[in-house]
């Protein structure tokens, strides 16, 4: 997918939504539980009730490593689903990778090709030669980690270097020189909202994911108030909040209830 088909997604379903799906099999409806592949299961019927208002679906491979084969058949089976039922959804691999050039490479492959993918999140630690691989792969999207809302974010991110700068700015603008950087995207916690007029300063034209509004206290208002473009440059995650709505028979029902009104205040916003 492209730049342009993810926009024309966005303006026809007036939408910025991700959808966030961290599986827990402690927290998912007890009756899937019985089912030969209870993730899946749950990750159709969520998918399968709110495909019509969401952009972008975000697995965290964690979720789906922590159970070993199992899990990552789970997600195989998952990310097909996506790709042949809705294969105008966005579709993110957040596995926060990064290594060296080759090695780096070989996380590509896996989730742009082997898996299909369009989209990875990637850690910018080792710098331009973990990161430009990503890069080299057409209609594919690298997004780099720019400033969290974890709590020790400010441990490095907020650290200042010359001229004052944090570190997070520094990142920001060291990748805009790497090849293909209209490639990349940047993660940006919603609790970061103040500083998000910065990152717009330096990347005004880059899509940002922005996590963390919902469950972990983020305004969707203020994001959009100082992170929003033209062309809307926001993909807006929320993964607990809707997931896990509900936990009886009809928690497909009721994720696409909290879909809608996020989907309600994001159309409010994007009219005016």
């Amino acid at each position: 997918m492209n730049k342009t088909q993810l926009i024309h997604q966005i303006k026809s379903k007036k939408s910025f939504l991700c959808i966030g799906l961290d599986v827990d099999l402690e927290k998912i409806p007890s009756h899937l539980l019985a089912t030969d592949d209870p993730i899946f299961e749950f990750n159709k019927a969520i998918i399968d009730a709110t495909h019509d208002v969401a952009i972008a679906y975000k697995p965290n491979t964690a979720f789906y490593e922590a159970y070993g084969l199992k899990g990552w058949q789970a997600l195989e089976k998952t990310i097909r689903y996506l790709n042949e039922k809705h294969p105008e959804i966005f579709t993110i691999a957040d596995a926060k990778r990064g290594d060296i050039g080759n090695t780096s490479t070989r996380y590509a492959k896996a989730f742009f090709e082997e898996m299909q993918f369009d989209a990875i999140t990637v850690a910018p630690y080792m710098g331009r030669d973990s990161i430009e691989p990503f890069l080299k792969f057409q209609d594919k999207f690298t997004i780099l980690l720019a400033l969290t809302s974890n709590a020790g974010a400010d441990d490095f991110q907020m650290l200042k270097t010359g001229h004052h700068q944090p570190i997070f700015e520094r990142v920001l603008k060291k990748a805009l020189t790497y090849i293909n950087n209209e490639n990349l995207m940047f993660v940006v916690g919603a609790t970061q909202s103040d500083s998000l007029k910065k990152v717009r300063e330096i990347v005004p034209h880059h899509f940002l994911l922005i996590p963390g509004v919902g469950a972990q206290g983020g305004s969707l208002e203020d994001v959009c108030k100082n992170g929003m473009t033209e062309e809307i440059g926001l993909l807006v995650n929320s993964s607990r909040e809707i997931i896990y709505a509900g936990n009886d028979v009809n928690f497909a029902q009721k994720a696409r209830l909290k879909a809608l009104d996020v989907t309600l205040k994001m159309r409010e916003i994007m009219e005016h």
